[in-house]
């Protein structure tokens, strides 16, 4: 049973980014949606780990992130955070589905 380090990393880099915006900026939906999408993706992170085929929480998460944040961008045109947590969930997404394969 190999780890998902990647999917660990990615759904740490979530929560501490939103700790991050907290702490910066004093946003408390920062906060909130940083560790509910650091969780959930923490917690898809140990179902591939458990099942390398079970990406579906993973997927959706990273998918739902790549939406929200990719319509953020747009409308602000500013690369952090929006930009950086977009790119990453859509590398995110083409990981897992490669996993598939």
């Amino acid at each position: 049973m190999a780890i998902d380090w990647i999917g660990f990393a990615y759904a740490a880099m979530l929560a501490v980014g939103g700790v991050v915006g907290y702490t910066r900026k004093g946003s408390k939906i920062s906060l909130a949606a940083g560790l509910t999408f650091g969780s959930v993706a923490g917690y898809g992170a140990y179902c591939v780990t458990r099942d390398p085929r079970n990406v579906k929480i993973s997927l959706f998460s990273a998918f739902l992130l790549t939406i929200i944040m990719g319509m953020r961008f747009k409308r602000s045109k500013k690369l952090m955070p929006a930009g950086v947590v977009a790119c990453l969930s859509l590398l995110m997404i083409l990981r897992l589905v490669f996993m598939l394969l």
